[in-house]
């Protein structure tokens, strides 16, 4: 069974850092290429960055480029994401999930739809 557990998110002041990371079971990272998607309250969920099955792509939206920095650990069946220099437009639930890299810049959710409970990321002063 696939099972995605996101943790790491917290409270953090404009500019600050966190790191989250999911923790995949049911599947192994060369499976699939993984991504982190982010849910400002009210809004649909997009794509921030994702990083191909063989770890040779990576993509990031532009509002995060230079920001955000997606890795995995396959030893660990672990995808993380760096967020430095935070921004209160940040602000939301962060998931990852299955995904399909298109173009350079774009991470569309697998179609299956596989989703954990997200992590929640709040940037405030």
């Amino acid at each position: 069974q696939l099972q995605l557990d996101e943790s790491g998110g917290g409270q953090v002041q404009p500019g600050g850092t966190l790191t989250l990371s999911c923790l995949v079971s049911g599947f192994t990272l060369r499976d699939y290429s993984m991504g982190w998607f982010h849910q400002a309250p009210g809004k649909e969920r997009e794509g921030v960055s994702c990083i191909s099955s063989g770890g040779g792509q990576i993509n990031y939206a532009d509002s995060v480029k230079g920001r955000f920095t997606i890795s995995r650990d396959t030893a660990k069946n672990t995808v993380y994401l760096q967020m430095n220099s935070l921004k209160p437009v940040d602000t939301g639930v962060y998931y990852c999930t299955p995904t399909v890299l298109r173009g350079d810049s774009e991470c569309v959710a697998h179609p299956d739809g596989y989703w954990g409970q997200g992590t929640q990321v709040i940037v405030s002063a």
